[in-house]
């Protein structure tokens, strides 16, 4: 009878070195995995790339109709029956994706520099139907890469039209910090910033709008970015004996920097402004870490007048930006629609019944 053989266990070794070893072979067998994934993608996209330039070209040499598109496609899936991506549609799509981005400059010579090329055909594919513009097609794929969205994320973030928001907060960065660190600090806020998973009444209290936030605390993260960590809500900081509270403390990861986020259910005024710059000397002061950069001010309001929040920024030395927010309102449903809505009362009670 054969002795069988017995595998060394763990414990029969340096048990640190051990897992720290099969840490690392999981680590680069990860690797290896996403970039052969990425590889094929690539090549993917290429391919439609190649077939859409020749699609487009022999319709435009021999007046091809969409008669002809379609018996192509039929032909190449019977030529390869076991490859997807070949229905008339998805031939449909090659040949639009082709003419879409056949005239920016750099997709002849250098195909490899474009994101879309980086992003799966699925993404691809919601960026044809969903925008019209070439340039804002490309800052979301661009943004694809960098945060790794899913179709649904991507989807989000087009109906929340992120591409015109991002970066246009009014802000001093310019002037209050150096460059480049100020053209990154600028890309990370927003204006307006949209709160759509609050719903307020249209006087509703600052209170109201901090708690929904700290409520829904993940979809606030979504929102402000992917570099925020939350550090506190209310936060306490003692000058002179004296007790102040920040509405919301923040820290951005990439930046190398707190973020002070104020809260106002009205107006900006520029008395705010001073308020926050308070604020950030006291956090720089009492917080911030030597190797940290400037702390940030972030004031979000219900609305502004940018030449109001310009001048009210203008001689102030600490970086502060201002942006507006929106939330879903109640007043925004029909009167006779709010009447029938039962409450939460009601929703208990009827509840209870079935109970």
């Amino acid at each position: 009878m054969t002795k069988k053989t017995e595998l060394p266990q763990p414990h029969s070794m340096a048990v640190n070195e051990y897992a720290e070893t099969l840490v690392a072979l999981k680590k680069q067998i990860q690797e290896a995995q996403i970039k052969a994934v990425l590889a094929a993608n690539k090549e993917l996209i290429r391919l439609y790339w190649a077939l859409g330039k020749t699609i487009n070209e022999k319709q435009k040499e021999n007046k091809w109709g969409s008669g002809v598109i379609e018996r192509l496609a039929k032909d190449l899936q019977k030529e390869f029956p076991g490859l997807e991506g070949f229905s008339k549609l998805n031939i449909f799509r090659i040949q639009a994706f082709y003419r879409t981005y056949e005239k920016v400059s750099q997709a002849v010579t250098q195909l490899e520099s474009l994101p879309i090329f980086s992003i799966p055909w699925g993404h691809n594919i919601v960026l044809m139907h969903k925008l019209k513009d070439s340039d804002e097609r490309l800052w979301y794929a661009q943004k694809i890469i960098e945060n790794g969205w899913s179709r649904s994320m991507l989807e989000t973030w087009i109906k929340s039209k992120l591409h015109s928001r991002t970066g246009k907060a009014i802000t001093n960065f310019s002037r209050t910090l150096p460059s480049p660190h100020s053209d990154m600090a600028q890309q990370a806020l927003k204006d307006p910033y949209v709160f759509d998973f609050l719903t307020l009444q249209q006087e509703h209290l600052e209170r109201d709008v901090e708690q929904g936030l700290i409520d829904h605390i993940q979809k606030f993260l979504l929102e402000l970015g992917k570099d925020f960590a939350f550090v506190g809500r209310q936060y306490h900081l003692e000058v002179d004996e004296d007790d102040y509270y920040l509405d919301l403390l923040f820290y951005h990861l990439k930046l190398r920097c707190y973020v002070v986020i104020e809260l106002k259910n009205t107006a900006f005024i520029p008395e705010y402004a001073g308020k926050l710059n308070f604020y950030l000397s006291a956090v720089d002061d009492l917080l911030r870490h030597k190797d940290d950069t400037p702390t940030i001010g972030l004031l979000l309001c219900k609305t502004k007048k940018n030449f109001t929040v310009e001048y009210a920024l203008r001689d102030i030395n600490k970086p502060i930006g201002v942006a507006e927010y929106e939330t879903k309102l109640v007043e925004s449903l029909p009167k006779n629609l709010k009447s029938c809505l039962p409450t939460i009362e009601e929703i208990e009670a009827e509840l209870e019944k079935h109970n």
